[in-house]
């Protein structure tokens, strides 16, 4: 059997068991081996318990314990706790599993017919990993937004705070949306991205992180997941954006117009949307409720976050245009060499067009003796 590679890449060769290659190129297979450890555990009666923690979502306080006697209809209430911790650890595990299926059956079929450069398949394999999480993301979060009523009454963003009790699938979702940040760091290692790349990978994933953990950590999980969906609505058409770019190459199109407009429409709402959202939570909302260092410090942070955003969108669109004016003034300077050698000749038949008759019969014998001169030589 040939051993799969941990992009999609498959080798002849089989390498010595424990070395980096057999890790990289079998870590799929390695991390679906330890997630059906924890399976296998929560079956078996005198283990069940720890496979729980990393399985089972905890700290339920709707009082009753969701087990399937429990009350039909009866939603499941929870709030955060420190077990959350192992149950990140278990779904980074997962995230590995998907994200190594994903790459082998669709990115590495996809670069195989294109025979991409290799900076031109890393931005693939990362736009079209984040394309899809940012889809997941921005579905299920706008679906719990809906479930919550959160769209309909805004001020149940901060009406009995602290009290924030989650859902089943709220709080899946921020533990899916923690779990994703923690998996990109070890994948850095598995996709054999060059380290050049790293330092700004993992400052990406540990700021995403630390979002998270203090959106969670802090119970501002309402206006948490509507802040993240509309980021992550902003991160799609990016992704897409820049996806549509990598596959079309140098060529622009009507297609790829449209997306940058789009891209640079939708960026700037989310911002402002963000912004606004923002100050309605922390800065009225939660007033007389939530200390007030809390509240200053949280709108701080997402102040600067979204000047930074912007700040890195509009130089990005600055490097474009002069890019593009680079190209734009280069083409004519190839054609103004060209175009003298013509002008030449045409300045010297229009001057020996102006001459009478008999000085251009005198220029012509005057040519033709010295082509045969140089004929004779």
């Amino acid at each position: 059997m040939g051993s799969k590679a941990a992009i999609g890449r498959k080798s002849n060769k089989n390498p010595p068991f424990f070395s980096h290659e057999f890790v990289i190129q079998n870590h799929a297979d390695i991390v679906s081996c330890a997630v059906m450890v924890f399976l296998v555990g929560l079956m078996v009666q005198s283990t069940s318990p720890v496979a729980s923690l990393f399985i089972s979502l905890h700290h339920n306080v709707s009082g009753v314990e969701p087990t399937r006697d429990g009350p039909k209809g009866e939603p499941f209430l929870y709030e955060a706790g420190w077990k959350d911790a192992c149950a990140v650890f278990f779904y980074s595990l997962v995230c590995i599993v998907m994200h190594a299926i994903l790459q082998e059956y669709c990115l590495d079929k996809i670069s195989k017919k294109l025979h991409l450069s290799k900076s031109r398949l890393s931005a693939l394999n990362e736009s079209g990993q984040l394309i899809v999480f940012q889809l997941i993301t921005l579905v299920w979060g706008a679906n719990a937004i809906y479930r919550e009523g959160f769209a309909f009454n805004i001020s149940s963003l901060w009406e009995g705070y602290p009290n924030h009790p989650m859902s089943f699938l709220l709080k899946l979702w921020w533990v899916i949306q923690a779990a994703y940040c923690i998996h990109l760091i070890p994948e850095l290692y598995f996709q054999r991205i060059k380290k050049d790349e790293w330092s700004g990978r993992i400052r990406h994933a540990i700021t995403a992180f630390a979002f998270l953990a203090l959106a969670y950590g802090f119970k501002f999980q309402r206006v948490g997941v509507c802040l993240v969906v509309l980021h992550s609505a902003s991160e799609f058409v990016a992704h897409l954006y820049r996806l549509n770019s990598i596959l079309r190459g140098e060529n622009e199109d009507y297609i790829d117009k449209t997306l940058s407009t789009l891209n640079g429409f939708v960026f700037v709402i989310v911002r402002l949307c963000s912004l606004v959202l923002g100050v309605l939570t922390f800065y009225f909302g939660l007033a007389g409720v939530a200390p007030l260092v809390t509240r200053v410090a949280a709108l701080f942070v997402l102040v600067s976050f979204q000047v930074y955003l912007m700040f890195n969108f509009i130089s990005d669109v600055i490097k474009q245009r002069q890019e593009a004016k680079q190209l734009a003034q280069t083409k004519p300077k190839k054609e103004r060499k060209d175009k003298p050698k013509k002008e030449k000749v045409k300045k010297a038949q229009t001057e020996e067009s102006d001459l009478p008759e008999v000085d251009q019969n005198t220029n012509k014998i005057l040519r033709q003796r010295q082509a045969n001169s140089t004929k004779a030589k």
